[in-house]
């Protein structure tokens, strides 16, 4: 065996290994097919036919996968994966265990007292921190594609990216419905930040995951100084679902740091499933620094956006699919990004596992399974005939401005209903669709429903007659 083949040895000792610990049929799915490229040093390259191979190669392999090679190969083995896409474009490389992180370099943070035990990501005695940005790799700018939906989102990111918090798009503040790319742009922004501008030190971290660590913050005596000493050396922070940031202390503290960080010409980016004007129960000082830069609303795709996601997304995966199924997924999944690609992932993880061809009927087949029927999907239009026709009120009266009490009543139980149960549907798309009203009657009258369901037996059975119509049991 000459050392050109030397890579070919190797594999097929790592094939004889593996033969010996995996079942035969999974074996044969999952190893027989994969092609050994090159060796250098300790790294072998490897190509598999697609990146959903890649993914679920390392997800359900990759313990066995990696104490073979270094049986073969040595303590330093490292494996490279290449996926061919369909086109004529280069090889994709894939480093195992899912590719290159983005990392911060070391910084230095002050630490208050030696005994205590330092904020959420600092450990006692360090005074040069390595602080994991959190961040992605795959959320980057390259993997998004844009259409009117978010072409305004977009292209503040990259303005944004190329100068943080030098723009005037600070805070930056992303907000619509679930699955429509917020978390993917708002880490986009922070990788590029990142790749431009290596010593800038980026943190992603949910509003959640800060009201935690703030609540272990103050139950630790002395430890709230670090928590706050840490945040504030942050250059891009980015706060994904800011709409979970409740709590007056919790946001007391965001408060301060946001000041603290725009005074200083840091860049924040925030997302939330709704707008600043939109947000309930936070403080009106907080609302009005989310609103001192840009807002910008992702809306549903249209169809010639999913169809170039779904294309764009099969060149990533290396799988051909035709225009016909392409098609037919972007007529027949039209909500969001996330279940459109959930929905390609599926038919490609069915055609793969099953060795069947991907064709429409295979599409219907699979989409059937987890794509609800469009007939039902709920809209402000649904949810206005439906309480109409509940209170034998007609649509002119729903809309009127009559005092009558039971139109009144008609009226915010829609409203209620709207922002419960519609997607990615702002207070002021509630209010124009529901007889022009404006955001604050909107919000209003969400109030007073809520409180009335607490209160009045009668208005809440009204309230849970018309939601189960509109959402009916699975029983």
């Amino acid at each position: 065996m000459t050392e050109q083949d030397r890579h070919i040895s190797i594999w097929n000792e790592c094939l004889r290994i593996f033969e010996q610990n995996i079942d035969p049929k999974q074996f044969a799915v999952w190893f027989k097919t994969i092609v050994p490229v090159s060796i250098e040093g300790s790294t072998l390259t490897l190509e598999v036919p697609t990146d959903f191979f890649r993914n679920y190669l390392e997800d359900t392999y990759l313990p066995i996968m990696k104490a073979t090679l270094r049986r073969v190969i040595g303590p330093d083995a490292k494996l490279v994966y290449r996926v061919h896409p369909v086109k004529k474009e280069p090889a994709m490389e894939f480093s195992a265990a899912h590719g290159n992180v983005p990392e911060n370099k070391p910084v230095s943070i002050n630490t208050f007292q030696p005994s205590c035990n330092p904020g959420p990501f600092v450990f006692p005695g360090l005074q040069k921190l390595k602080i994991n940005p959190r961040l992605n790799p795959v959320y980057c700018f390259d993997n998004i594609v844009v259409g009117e939906c978010n072409k305004m989102g977009f292209n503040a990111g990259i303005n944004i990216s190329s100068n943080p918090g030098k723009t005037p798009f600070n805070p930056l503040f992303i907000f619509g419905g679930p699955g429509l790319g917020k978390t993917h742009l708002a880490q986009a922004i922070g990788i590029a930040a990142h790749e431009a501008f290596p010593d800038l030190v980026v943190l992603y971290v949910t509003g959640n995951e800060f009201k935690t660590q703030y609540v272990n913050a103050v139950t630790v005596q002395n430890k709230l100084a670090d928590f706050m000493a840490f945040y504030m050396r942050i250059d891009v922070l980015i706060v994904d679902d800011i709409q979970e940031l409740i709590g007056p202390a919790t946001q007391n503290a965001f408060f301060n740091i946001f000041n603290h960080l725009h005074q200083y010409g840091k860049q924040l980016v925030f997302t939330s499933d709704r707008s600043p004007a939109d947000l309930m129960n936070f403080e009106e000082r907080l609302l009005s620094r989310f609103k001192w830069g840009l807002s910008v609303e992702l809306s549903k795709p249209d169809h010639e956006t999913r169809l170039a996601m779904l294309k764009s997304r099969c060149l990533r995966e290396g799988v051909s699919v035709g225009d016909d199924v392409l098609e037919f997924l972007a007529a027949k999944v039209k909500s969001n990004f996330r279940e459109l690609e959930g929905a390609l992932i599926s038919l490609i993880a069915n055609a793969t596992l099953c060795h069947e061809t991907i064709t429409t009927a295979l599409a219907e087949r699979v989409i059937g399974n987890i794509v609800g029927d469009e007939k039902n999907e709920i809209t402000i239009d649904h949810i206005q005939n439906v309480t109409c026709e509940y209170f034998n009120i007609t649509r002119e009266s729903l809309a009127s401005k009559s005092r009558k009490r039971n139109i009144v009543q008609a009226s915010q139980i829609a409203m209620f209903l709207s922002r419960n149960l519609v997607s990615g549907c702002s207070l002021a798309t509630i209010g124009m669709e529901i007889g022009g009203k404006d955001h604050a009657t909107v919000l209003h009258a969400c109030a007073t429903v809520s409180d009335l369901i607490d209160t009045d037996k009668t208005f809440k059975q009204y309230v849970t007659d018309i939601e189960r119509i509109l959402v009916p049991s699975e029983e």
